[in-house]
């Protein structure tokens, strides 16, 4: 994925990782809960979505059903990459680092990573 998705988009593409193929009127439906956006605002960001070649639309009748064609899961592996490249030099333990040192790990956190390297070592 060349362009990066702006924090508008990724509400509507969290909407489409959920539950897919969607029209634009239920990705406006799932998201009026939390944002205050007119249908046309979410047809604009499917608009934008679709020009990043990140969704899909297919024409039912007279509406158009939207879908991911990126998932999730490939989405936030690029994104986390590209942060620890940009801001920690390709490193992930001055990012750790940076979280315990800021009181952002919570007890469950650590103990989810001391999993995690207890998984790697063996």
């Amino acid at each position: 994925m060349s362009e990066k998705i702006s924090e508008a988009e990724l509400v509507v593409m969290e909407s489409l990782w959920e539950a897919a193929p969607q029209t634009a009127n239920d990705v406006a439906d799932r998201v009026a809960a939390d944002r205050d956006w007119s249908l046309q605002t979410v047809k604009t960001l499917l608009s934008r979505l679709m020009a990043k070649d990140v969704i899909a639309a297919d024409q039912d009748g007279r509406r158009f059903l939207y879908r991911p064609l990126v998932a999730r899961e490939d989405y936030v592996a690029g994104e986390s990459g590209r942060l620890v490249n940009r801001l920690f030099g390709g490193r992930v333990s001055p990012l750790v680092a940076q979280l315990a040192s800021q009181d952002q790990l919570t007890a469950d956190d650590i103990a989810e990573l001391e999993e995690i390297l207890k998984g790697l070592r063996s």
